[in-house]
Order: structure tokens, then C-alpha cells, then sequence
């Protein structure tokens, strides 16, 4: 069972490196429409986040942002910084159902996460390296980080709520890769409780503690998440219907608002987008 590969192939991630090497100073990040990852080798490092909050990072670590997010790093001469940063664009921006079931940042100490040693390694060397094609080969070595990321997350069980959760549970991760993988179909919560063998209260009882909407309301919010893509592509409102498996236009629509709070025809000229 491949838990990742749908969200991951509709959503995918693509990095931008924007520095690499000795960093002294400040380096503000407070409109960026991005998220980002910064990678610090050696060295200090003060991070200050959106609130105001300080977190002091003296050991290698990954500092992973998935979404735009207030925040800085600071360092002084003295503290011998050597980090690598890129920005991080999701697929569906902000809204992205993968990058939405992260949170705000998350600092892993890299001593804790040998899973990611092998990526990083090649990252390092091409960071200090002056190999043709060095800067796109990091920003793919940045993709692949991020999901080696998130197999770590799943692996280990890191979060306690959400689709990621939902994901590294033995039991709700075969039923959510079923709906991602075939979202057309109409779920019933009782099949996919048998398909995962637990009764059907059981099932929707868990589901909705771990992830945190019932599995009726996360098939809508993926769908739609899915709708949201599609027409972003500019691809016409009846056929995206059919497509993540709604009978008509005015299906769509319902569910839509619902969770966008507005038509699919509003939210694609709120997007700039034409309507076909």
C-alpha cells in the first residue's frame, strides 16, 4: 500500500534554493507566498517565529516550513553558520491537502531522523560543490527531502492529528488511500470499515478523532481539493464535476461552497482565471 504516491502525484512539491553557505545577520521571511526549508549544517542559529517565540538551534538541523509563514533566522559572526535555504511551493498553494495537514514548522534535529541521512549528504556536497547544473540539482535533492520528510513522519508516527496521522495509522491508512485513490466512488463509511475490519462505529469514531472530519466530510474536502486543481488547468466546470465524482455541475457547487465558501465559478475569477 502506497500511502503517499496520490496526494504526492496531485499535489506534488517543487523547491526553489535561494542560499547556500556562511550566513551572519538576519534574513527575514514575512511575505513570502511561500513555505521553506532551511537546512542548517553547522554552526547557530536563532529562529524566530511569527509570535515572537525563539528557538535556538545548535545542532544540524531541518528547519521544514510547509506553508508561508512569518518568521526569521538570525546569527552572528561568532556562531559559525553554515545553512542551505529554499522556498517550497505546493501544488494548490496554502490550501494544498498535504501541506494543510502539516503544521505551522517543524524542527527536526537531524542526529533524530537518520532516515534522511543519504539525501542530505548529496545535498551538502552539492552545496559546497561547483558541479554544472549544481543549483537545480539542489532544488530536486530539496523535493526529494521533502518527501523523505514525510515518510519519516509516517514511519514514526510524529503527528498526532490530520491526514498525516490518518496516514500512519494501521487501520485509517488503507481506507484514506482508498478514497485517494479512487475518489469517484461514493464511500460508504460501513464498506470502508470492513475493508480495514473494524466496525463501522469503531471506524467512523477514529477517524474522526485522528483525523479530525468524518469520512464523509473528508471525501468532500478532497474532492474538492481535486476540483480546485482542475480548474486551476482551465479545465470546464461540467467535466471537472464528472471527474471527482459528482453528478452534475450543481453538485459540485453545493459541495464547493461548502468548503470553499463560494461557487466554483466565483472562486475561479477570485483565482484570475477565466470561466469556461
Amino acid at each position: 500500500m502506497d500511502r503517499l504516491s496520490a496526494l504526492l502525484t496531485h499535489f506534488s512539491v517543487r523547491a526553489g534554493v535561494f542560499f547556500s553557505g556562511s550566513f551572519c545577520g538576519i534574513s527575514a521571511m514575512d511575505g513570502s507566498p511561500r513555505g521553506h526549508i532551511h537546512l542548517v549544517r553547522s554552526g547557530r542559529i536563532k529562529f524566530v517565529l511569527a509570535d515572537g517565540a525563539e528557538a535556538d538551534i545548535s545542532e544540524p538541523t531541518l528547519v521544514f516550513i510547509p506553508r508561508p509563514y512569518h518568521h526569521r533566522l538570525q546569527a552572528e559572526a561568532d556562531d559559525q553558520a553554515d545553512i542551505v535555504c529554499a522556498t517550497l511551493a505546493f501544488d494548490g498553494g496554502a490550501g494544498n491537502p498535504l501541506a494543510h495537514a502539516l503544521p505551522d514548522y517543524m524542527l527536526i534535529p537531524l542526529a533524530s531522523a537518520p532516515s534522511l541521512t543519504r539525501v542530505l549528504e548529496w545535498l551538502s556536497a552539492e552545496a559546497v560543490g561547483e558541479e554544472c547544473g549544481r543549483v537545480a540539482a539542489m532544488d530536486r535533492l530539496f523535493e526529494l527531502l521533502v518527501i523523505e520528510v514525510l515518510r519519516e513522519l509516517l514511519a514514526h508516527k510524529r503527528l498526532a492529528t490530520g491526514v498525516i496521522a490518518g496516514l500512519a495509522d494501521s487501520r485509517l491508512g488503507p481506507a484514506l488511500t482508498l478514497m485517494h485513490d479512487n475518489p469517484v466512488r461514493a464511500w460508504e463509511v460501513a464498506e470502508l470499515a470492513e475493508h480495514v475490519h473494524m466496525s463501522r462505529a469503531s471506524f467512523a469514531a477514529r477517524f474522526r478523532e485522528v483525523v479530525g472530519q468524518t469520512p464523509a466530510d473528508y471525501l468532500v474536502s478532497w474532492r474538492v481539493s481535486l476540483a480546485q486543481k482542475a480548474l486551476r488547468k482551465g479545465r470546464p466546470i461540467a467535466l471537472v464535476a464528472q471527474d471527482v465524482g459528482y453528478e452534475s455541475p450543481s453538485a459540485l457547487a453545493r459541495a464547493f461552497r461548502r468548503k470553499a465558501g463560494t461557487s466554483p465559478r466565483d472562486w475561479v475569477r477570485s483565482q484570475g482565471l477565466d470561466v469556461d
